[in-house]
């Protein structure tokens, strides 16, 4: 599972139980953030803000401008957030919880939670073990794992750690839609070689967004950091036109047909928030949406992935499989996801402050948070299971917006 090296180049550290190698990096720091293998809070942290609020106390302001940080003016990254904690819910009392559970089913397969890690670039920016160690942590808690197609780490080496972990959630492997149609082939082909069971295909970038912030904060990824360098887009051959020549070599839908005729995994598209797309997604041969703004990342003063999630789900057929991510905080917001038509739902920037308070361990923590909050909010509003969330444990006020 993994290349023999000189005892001088590795060291272990402890995922959930489990003693993993991994390489050793002489000064464990990178683009100037000082990680450190193990970080142990002072003090014990109870929720996903004392997270976030000691994470950003370890970070550099530049790391954490990347990481944390949102488009422009951040207005849709707030509203996010805000948008969930809005919407009101309607328990229920007094029903039977007898054998009543978080199971639920993606792409066919019963998974233990309807809660997955989003995909995430870079994440040795925040701690020196990376996506391994949030990989891990995810499985060690039954939740769902996306790789980013810009990893720090191998992504067959990430995928090989998971592949036999009993009780883990989908592993599945997210890449960029590019305008290359055989470099899309390419990299689906080695997703589904190393093992990952599906395909996310992220298409609401196709240039970057004003990350105003991260550019006052003089962000420069390292230039080693990332993995596999073919997931990062090749600056055009001809700078003119929109975005000097970005815009006009990205992919399309022609692209995306191609892509989902020849890709052996399950096909996802993340980034949909628009009906049109959706159904046009699904006639292409799409198996799952993502209704993601990219979580206020790329273009900001769209609406919150909250107010535009039932409508998308309202017009896809009963067999597409359909999350939703931006702003989840709270084990109420996925049991409300899942009543506006989500079948799972997607967390990212909080795994990245519990891995960066205290690695694997961190990232375990916070996912545990929300799953205790989810089995906390499915008991106090009467819901049996992920599948019977509905319409109907939605206030009335919020569903009249």
């Amino acid at each position: 599972m993994k290349p023999r090296r000189s005892p001088a180049s590795i060291t272990t550290f402890c995922v959930c139980g489990r003693v993993v190698e991994r390489p050793v990096n002489q000064t464990e720091s990178i683009n100037g953030n000082a990680a450190t293998m193990l970080r142990v809070p002072d003090q014990p942290l109870h929720t996903l803000k004392a997270y976030e609020q000691r994470a950003q106390s370890l970070l550099s302001p530049d790391v954490w401008a990347y990481l944390h940080g949102a488009a422009a003016d951040g207005l849709t990254h707030a509203q996010n957030q805000q948008a969930w904690q809005s919407m009101h819910l309607a328990p229920r009392v007094l029903s039977d919880m007898a054998g009543a559970h978080t199971r639920t089913r993606l792409l066919g397969r019963e998974v233990p939670s309807p809660l997955l890690v989003a995909p995430m670039a870079a994440l040795r920016l925040a701690h020196p073990d990376g996506e391994a160690a949030v990989a891990l942590a995810a499985a060690a808690q039954g939740v769902g794992f996306v790789l980013s197609g810009q990893s720090s780490q191998p992504h067959a080496q990430v995928a090989a750690l998971l592949r036999d972990e009993p009780g883990r959630g989908p592993l599945w492997q997210q890449i960029h839609l590019h305008g290359d149609a055989d470099l899309n082939t390419s990299l689906a082909e080695e997703a589904f070689a190393a093992g990952f069971e599906a395909l996310v295909v992220t298409v609401d970038a196709p240039v970057q967004g004003a990350r105003d912030a991260q550019a006052e904060a003089g962000f420069r990824m390292p230039a080693h950091l990332i993995a596999d360098r073919r997931h990062q887009p090749t600056p055009p051959a001809v700078r003119s036109g929109l975005c000097a020549g970005w815009s006009a070599q990205a992919g399309t839908w022609q692209t995306l047909e191609r892509l989902t005729k020849q890709c052996r995994l399950p096909v996802l598209l993340k980034g949909v928030t628009h009906p049109d797309d959706a159904r046009k997604a699904e006639q292409l041969g799409c198996q799952g949406l993502i209704v993601s703004n990219h979580g206020g990342r790329i273009l900001d003063t769209m609406p919150a992935t909250a107010h535009l999630l039932a409508d998308v789900a309202a017009c896809l057929s009963p067999h597409m499989t359909v999350l939703v991510d931006g702003g989840i905080r709270r084990g109420t917001d996925i049991l409300k996801a899942l009543a506006l038509g989500a079948h799972a739902v997607l967390v990212g920037r909080p795994v990245i402050a519990g891995l960066t308070c205290a690695g694997a361990s961190g990232a375990a923590h916070v996912l545990r948070l929300l799953l205790d909050e989810f089995e906390m909010a499915m008991s106090l509003c009467g819901c049996h299971s992920p599948l019977m969330a509905g319409p109907a444990l939605i206030h009335r006020t919020a569903l009249q917006r």
